[in-house]
């Protein structure tokens, strides 16, 4: 009897030290990534800016050209801000493109006390997207969104408004993102304790881990999609993208990238990156 409520006592103590731990890690990872962004490099004529949802503030950069062809949103990724989008950002404003690139809330110079992986930063994805709609309307709008930022515009609606849709390195759903992260630094075992982790949005956001589901919203949607993957990603995997990317309704198009990981593609390889993005966008969104 004493060993058997030994074990039971041992065991319960192993179940609080998990959860204590899990809900610290959660704590961690939701922790807000504020930082001084400063001016707008001095080659890229930007128009600092402002951009209210509801009673939160997102800072903004806004990139006018003469005679735009079209509008491009860059959502940047999670622990980033703007500055991470600004190599895009060069390439297309030399393609024609008025650009604007927003810090997410929680991020950069942005208001916000969580990262919500895709929940409120979807309804800043949408601030965004009305703010660009009136400063050039009628002009059609392509959206590039890396791994946070393409989930946030899937999540809203974002991706169903825009005209043409870039995706890089986003995850199919958060369970399966917590899972593959915990398997890839804590070994294969610990995907089973993803579980804990991920159930932690109920308490913090309010929502369930369903309801971060990209590929459910992406089976809907009928943008023009572009969904651009790394090989070796260990976080969002090659088989995990190409499952998203069956889901998704044509025109669509996969690259997957031999060699890259979670990390910047078009830093990876620029020159294909700018090739494939600029004729993927030249057809999509081109005025009658």
């Amino acid at each position: 009897m004493a060993r058997v409520n030994l074990f039971a006592v041992l065991a319960l103590g192993a179940i609080v030290l998990l959860l204590a731990g899990s809900f610290l890690a959660g704590a961690h990872l939701s922790a807000p990534h504020h930082a001084e962004v400063g001016d707008p490099p001095p080659d890229l004529p930007a128009e600092a800016l402002w951009i209210r949802r509801g009673e939160t503030f997102l800072a903004a950069w806004f990139i006018p050209v003469a005679r735009p062809r079209g509008a491009v949103l860059l959502l940047h990724g999670v622990r980033a801000d703007r500055r991470s989008m600004v190599g895009r950002a060069r390439f297309f404003q030399r393609h024609g493109y008025a650009v604007l690139m927003v810090d997410f809330q929680a991020h950069g110079e942005s208001a916000g006390k969580a990262i919500t992986f895709g929940y409120l930063e979807s309804r800043d994805a949408e601030a965004a997207f009305d703010v660009l709609r009136a400063r050039l309307p009628g002009m059609p709008v392509g959206v590039v969104g890396v791994s946070l930022g393409g989930a946030a515009a899937v999540l809203g609606e974002v991706a169903e408004r825009a005209d043409a849709l870039v995706l890089e390195a986003v995850y199919s759903t958060f369970e399966r993102a917590v899972a593959n992260r915990l398997a890839h630094r804590f070994g294969p075992l610990a995907r089973h304790a993803s579980f804990v982790l991920s159930w932690q949005t109920l308490p913090r956001f309010g929502i369930t881990p369903g309801w971060l589901a990209p590929m459910e919203r992406l089976a809907r949607l009928r943008t023009p999609l572009l969904l651009i993957a790394g090989a070796a990603d260990p976080y969002t995997t090659a088989a995990e993208s190409r499952r998203l990317f069956q889901r998704a309704r044509e025109p669509k198009r996969l690259w997957l990238i031999p060699g890259a990981g979670h990390e910047d593609f078009h830093a990876y390889a620029p020159d294909e990156y700018e090739a494939r993005v600029a004729a993927f966008f030249a057809r999509h969104l081109a005025r009658p």
